[in-house]
């Protein structure tokens, strides 16, 4: 992560599995090397990157362990939101302040979602 960024997560923890579970997740781990899974009904076989986070978890659950998910956000300081909009710092802070922006604090600090200068972005072009 460049300087200045920072990025905040949405987690939500599962507890550990009973013991007769994590053994029988366990055992069909070692046992395939397949990851179709069946959503609503239908088989579906996961893209690489969504099968490698899959079995970390179901890795994890094996082992007793409980585990967290989270996802996770950069956040852009007030120089980075202004460059990305294509204002100054100081205009940029101005419609922060008025709510023409969403902001967030981090102690004192402004920071700024990308997905906010693009709205803000996009607002604008719809009144041209």
């Amino acid at each position: 992560m460049s300087a200045g960024t920072s990025s905040y997560s949405h987690a939500r923890t599962f507890e550990a599995l009973p013991e007769k579970d994590t053994a029988r997740l366990n055992r069909a781990l070692a046992e395939s090397d397949d990851t179709t899974v069946f959503v609503n009904g239908t088989a579906l076989r996961l893209p690489e990157g969504a099968q490698a986070a899959l079995l970390e978890v179901l890795t994890r659950f094996a082992r007793g362990e409980a585990v967290t998910i989270g996802t996770s956000e950069t956040l852009l300081n007030t120089s980075q939101a202004a460059q990305m909009a294509g204002i100054s710092n100081s205009y940029l802070r101005k419609l922060a302040d008025s709510g023409q922006i969403e902001v967030e604090y981090r102690g004192t600090h402004r920071r700024i979602r990308p997905a906010a200068i693009q709205a803000w972005l996009n607002s604008r072009e719809a009144q041209d």
